[in-house]
């Protein structure tokens, strides 16, 4: 009665044991992974209970449900450092932004350009912008050169993934890094 109140392994994406499942036959794996075939699930109950073992559900959206005769901490754990070793391995992507402006003098492109190359080495997507002030809203074919001299400076190392595009006072562009094969 006291462990049904303070129920603390109650999450949604938790692993079902032994008397939560409910499905009438399971697929069943033994200890050692090896596969004992589809069983009702009072055999398999019953199997795991003999091995003084819970009967965990290790793959619930499956055609009979998998489940398996395992300790239970032992899998939760397993699942966890599963989990970790996985998040440690993603890349996350980070969009790194650079300002230019109509009228750039060669040497400021050059070192926006420096900036944006170190970024794209990382493996970062650089969003390279351009705000039109005052009367230089007239002059936006001078800024898709200025865009274009920046993309045509880091052709080398990126690529463009989304080509100049004016929003209200502002243009745009992304960059990425290119893919190495």
């Amino acid at each position: 009665m006291f462990l049904e109140v303070f129920n603390i392994r109650n999450k949604k994406d938790d692993l079902q044991i032994n008397n939560e499942i409910t499905d009438k036959e399971v697929r069943l794996l033994d200890v050692d992974g090896s596969m004992l075939g589809v069983v009702p699930l009072a055999e398999a109950m019953k199997l795991a209970g003999d091995k003084d073992l819970d009967l965990v559900k290790i793959s619930p959206n499956a055609v009979p449900p998998v489940c398996k005769i395992a300790d239970y901490n032992k899998t939760v754990y397993e699942k966890a450092k599963k989990d970790k070793e996985a998040k440690k391995a993603q890349k996350v992507v980070e969009l790194k932004e650079i300002r230019l402006s109509v009228n750039i003098e060669e040497h400021d492109l050059e070192v926006k350009v420096k900036n944006a190359h170190k970024f794209l080495s990382e493996g970062n997507k650089v969003k390279a912008s351009l705000r039109f002030r005052g009367r230089q809203q007239k002059y936006t074919n001078d800024g898709n050169d200025v865009m274009s001299r920046f993309a045509e400076a880091l052709s080398e190392i990126g690529s463009v993934e989304k080509a100049p595009l004016q929003e209200g006072r502002t243009m745009f562009m992304i960059i990425g890094p290119k893919k190495h094969d």
